[in-house]
């Protein structure tokens, strides 16, 4: 694979730089500030087939990438990584409590919801892109119990959430 047109893995790896000479593990120290005021890195932490219309240098997957995804250990942990960095930014925590699954409102849930509990908030479309990627790289339980804490979410934040975004987010599963 000619890393420099395909430069995901290595990126994952620890082993390159995205588009911008970020490593994956400087992006994963960032705290909530930088998370929320920075857009260009999401594309890179949960990469998809699709084009991405935001960023339009963000990284395309190849079936070898997700098929490396899905079957590389090392890859999956930092998918995995990056999953669990973003749903502290979002204010949630996920655990295995005797290999299961389990997600919950953390104890800084209603600040750190303040990043993305808005109307029309962009982290709406992050949301959708994490759900799709975990989906695509063979990590649907974490998907699924994401979408649970959602769904719970949006029983308490109708308004803000709204109708066609929970169908996005239903969508992506």
């Amino acid at each position: 694979m000619d890393d420099l047109k395909k430069p995901l893995i290595p990126f994952y790896l620890g082993l390159g730089p995205d588009n911008r000479g970020r490593m994956i593990d400087d992006i994963l120290s960032w705290n909530s500030e930088r998370l929320e005021n920075v857009h260009d890195y999401i594309q890179w932490l949960f990469p998809l087939q699709d084009k991405s219309a935001s960023n339009s240098s963000a990284p395309l997957l190849t079936k070898e990438e997700i098929d490396e995804f899905r079957n590389n250990p090392l890859l999956r942990a930092k998918i995995l990584e990056s999953f669990n960095k973003l749903m502290e930014f979002y204010g949630f925590v996920c655990r295995k409590e005797k290999d299961i699954l389990v997600m919950a409102r953390s104890n800084k849930f209603t600040e750190q919801s303040r990043n993305w509990l808005t109307k029309h908030n962009h982290n709406f479309l992050r949301i959708t892109r994490i759900l799709k990627c975990l989906m695509l790289l063979g990590l649907e339980e974490y998907a699924r119990i994401f979408m649970t804490s959602l769904e719970k979410v949006y029983n308490d934040y109708q308004q803000i959430i709204g109708e066609e975004t929970i169908s996005y987010w239903r969508k992506a599963l």
